[in-house]
């Protein structure tokens, strides 16, 4: 029979976040990394050479090796289940879309860890994605017997992902599949409570007492920033292709801070125990410090890509709409956010937008704003802070409309 590997962590998810960041972490925390992952050109890659490199693009460059890793393909669902029953804690890294696909083996590696009278398992849910446990809890209920302990058997650990990965090129790709970039930031925020085993002492990882909290200001400020230097930087001027260029902008600079500061607003009034004008100034100063790091390269199209998502109501520009909202924050530049994200077809390095964006821009957005307010946004009529969220919207994509119309546009004036 197995037993419990105390220095083993297992890394659901081999890509960028999943290597530059988290498994990064864990490996140079001591622990031996196992990677759970589809793409066979990777997991081949990684059990070959069982260490790959993180390249530092920040003002201080850095090669950083993360060694000791192997990894087993996710579509042998019977051997990933057979690392997880095994290792000390793991994390996912796969995307929110991808979940549903994971769930079936974590609920089998829990059975065999139950049936084993091992100790429960930690999942450090490294999704960016707002009541993430909750997601988690419904998906492995669904698929483990009624009477599981679910609750006793696992803990569902969720965290703030604040690390920046760039797009790389498709040379860099075919050079090393296994390279991947990053900036300098290394701190993975993570819900100190939800943890079922003593919280592992492992650099970089900085438990929370009020997760939620930090959740919101990773997708109301951080998030949120990102998106303002795309929708409000194509709008105002296409050509833009980094996100440095529009934090250096004299006008989308300023644009972008004040938006910023509505969330941060927002933020300290909702959850006054933990933020106040002191540490949101720090935190949106070092934000928009990183957004400005010219080496990382980082692009307006991988900032502003995915609009359906992005523009949905719980993420980060309708989200933060409804929390200023909530909060008695006037959302006057979230708002145009909002309006110009409508309007964002930024490309990628071959000249192509990404599908759905392609697809929002010729089937949904010519149906008119209020269709968009409705399908995309999920804003309905009867409720009177998603009424005012439409309407604040609505007034922000007519002072868009009426610059974009006019001859000459004073910039200044619209982003004031």
């Amino acid at each position: 029979m197995a037993h419990m590997d105390e220095g083993k962590f297992v890394q659901i998810g081999a890509g960028n976040i999943g290597r530059s960041f988290v498994a990064q972490l864990f490996s140079h925390g001591g622990f031996e990394v196992v990677f759970v992952d589809v793409v066979a050109p990777v997991v081949q890659a990684l059990n070959h050479h069982r260490r790959y490199r993180v390249e530092i693009r920040d003002r201080k460059p850095e090669t950083l090796w993360v060694e000791n890793v192997r990894a087993v393909d996710g579509r042998d669902r019977e051997a990933a289940a057979e690392e997880l029953a095994t290792c000390r804690l793991c994390a996912t890294a796969v995307g929110p879309n991808a979940l549903p696909a994971i769930y079936p083996t974590l609920a089998l590696a829990l059975q065999k860890r139950a049936d084993r009278g091992l100790p429960p398992l930690d999942i450090i849910i490294a999704e960016n994605m707002r009541d993430a446990s909750v997601a988690f809890t419904e998906g492995l209920r669904a698929l483990l017997p009624e009477n599981f302990p679910l609750d006793q058997a696992v803990g569902l650990v969720e965290t703030s992902i604040g690390k920046m990965v760039p797009i790389m090129s498709q040379a860099d790709r075919a050079a090393d599949p296994l390279l991947v970039f990053a900036e300098a930031y290394n701190t993975l925020i993570c819900d100190a409570t939800a943890f079922r085993n003593p919280i592992p002492q492992v650099p970089g990882l900085d438990p929370k007492q009020n997760m939620k909290a930090y959740v919101d200001r990773k997708l109301f400020v951080h998030n949120l920033g990102h998106a303002l230097c795309a929708y409000l930087g194509h709008v105002v001027d296409p050509a833009l292709g980094y996100t440095w260029q529009t934090v250096e902008h004299p006008l989308l600079g300023p644009a972008i801070r004040a938006g910023m500061w509505e969330s941060a607003q927002a933020l300290i009034r909702q959850y006054p125990h933990e933020f106040d004008e002191g540490n949101q100034t720090e935190h949106v100063d070092d934000l928009l410090s990183r957004f400005a790091n010219r080496a990382l390269g980082d692009t307006l199209y991988r900032v502003g890509r995915d609009l359906k998502r992005k523009l949905s109501r719980e993420d980060r520009v309708i989200g933060a709409i409804l929390c200023d909202l909530r909060n008695g924050v006037e959302p006057a530049v979230t708002s145009l956010c909002a309006a110009a994200g409508m309007r964002f077809r930024a490309t990628d390095e071959t000249g192509r937008m990404h599908p759905p964006d392609r697809r929002f821009a010729q089937q949904i957005w010519p149906q008119g704003i209020e269709m968009v307010l409705q399908e995309v946004c999920g804003l309905g009529e009867d409720d009177e802070v998603q009424r005012q969220a439409r309407d604040h919207i609505r007034q922000a994509d007519g002072r868009l409309r009426e610059a974009l119309m006019a001859a000459t546009t004073d910039w200044k004036q619209v982003l004031k």
